[in-house]
């Protein structure tokens, strides 16, 4: 079987997520590195495809970070509303650590 014909099908859709994968994965761990001298825990999720989750101890608050290809690198989004190039790293934590230190409203 040529490598052609292993994307027949959807094999072509699993073959690209799984280039991703591997990239995706390093540019989340690299965050999670940084998260807890900004007071943050996190753990990385979702298996084949990974996500980052993400909350601040004394806030309860939390999210999901998502590392996404874009037009010119790698994207780090995040609910409600966040980004933030992954090459800045620095910047994205920091990001995080003021959308989830905010106390919740009662």
């Amino acid at each position: 079987m040529s490598w052609g014909d292993s994307l027949q099908g959807d094999d072509w859709r699993r073959h690209v997520a799984s280039g991703y994968t591997g990239e995706r994965r390093v540019h989340l761990e690299a965050l999670a590195e940084l998260l807890p001298a900004h007071g943050l825990v996190s753990r990385m999720v979702g298996g084949e495809d990974p996500v980052l989750w993400v909350w601040h101890p004394r806030t309860g608050r939390q999210t999901i970070i998502f590392a996404t290809p874009a037009s010119h690198g790698w994207q780090f989004l995040w609910s409600p509303g966040g980004q933030c190039p992954a090459a800045d790293l620095e910047r994205a934590a920091t990001a995080l650590r003021d959308a989830l230190d905010q106390e919740r409203s009662a």
